[in-house]
């Protein structure tokens, strides 16, 4: 049987696809301004939901609040220094919820995947953080190898009661690896809560990750950004935060 020539519609929807990418890769070049800076030795990777060693969280002085107070009034001599993170991931592995709770804000009820993108600008004593969270359907994903080089850091989100599309998860992180062979990639395994939750050394072995080169920096990290159960404060959001301000260090 000859194949089918593609309809309108089918064109139209890949068209609109080809320039979304291509409008979400200027917005975010403008947005960030700049190309990534190394500000990191290399180091070997670490897996489990403890990481060997946590960086310490970093917290005004309280004798110092008057001071920082009274330069908080007066006009800054420069803007803080940016870091760029791209958060990226299946739809449906935890990606928005992460930005939310990072954010301050409670997790949506739902599923509602994101068409486009989403982004959070998180300020610390010494620098801004911008974490820019990108759709995770099957038309986004052809674009995220357009933004792995302009950040300083990736997070790959995982559902790790999703068995069924696992191959699909390795499949994208391990192009995502290819692209840039230095690039920090942090692996969260979310959804830890769930009782069809594979184990963390199920992830390992089913992600690829005992494959990668020893010498770059891969973390897998468990979490449940959103558990069932009350309150979002958890500590695997906070982990994945601590880690992060260390490679952005």
């Amino acid at each position: 049987m000859a194949p089918r020539p593609l309809g309108p519609l089918v064109l139209a929807v890949g068209g609109a696809a080809a320039v979304l990418g291509s409008v979400l890769f200027v917005l975010w070049k403008a947005y960030c301004g700049r190309g990534r800076e190394r500000r990191w030795g290399r180091g070997e990777a670490r897996w489990g939901a403890e990481p060997a060693r946590l960086p310490q969280w970093d917290e005004w002085d309280p004798e110092d609040e008057e001071e920082a107070v009274a330069a908080a009034a007066e006009p800054a001599l420069e803007e803080l220094e940016q870091r760029e993170v791209l958060v990226l991931g299946l739809d449906g592995s935890g990606k928005s919820t992460f930005l939310r709770v990072l954010s301050g804000k409670p997790p949506l009820e739902g599923h509602i995947p994101t068409w486009g993108f989403n982004s959070v600008r998180l300020p610390t004593k010494d620098f801004e953080v911008d974490l820019l969270e990108i759709g995770g359907s099957q038309n986004l994903r052809f674009y995220w190898k357009e933004f792995v080089n302009e950040v300083d850091v990736l997070v790959f989100m995982v559902d790790s009661a999703d068995r069924l599309r696992l191959p699909w998860a390795r499949q994208e992180l391990h192009k995502l690896l290819d692209k840039d062979p230095d690039l920090p990639v942090v692996v969260v395994a979310n959804k830890q809560d769930l009782n069809e939750a594979m184990s963390m050394v199920e992830l390992q072995q089913e992600l690829g990750l005992q494959a990668v080169d020893s010498q770059r920096e891969v973390f897998l990290l468990a979490a449940s950004v959103a558990p069932a159960g009350p309150g979002f404060g958890n500590p695997g959001t906070v982990h994945i935060w601590k880690l992060l301000l260390e490679l952005l260090s």
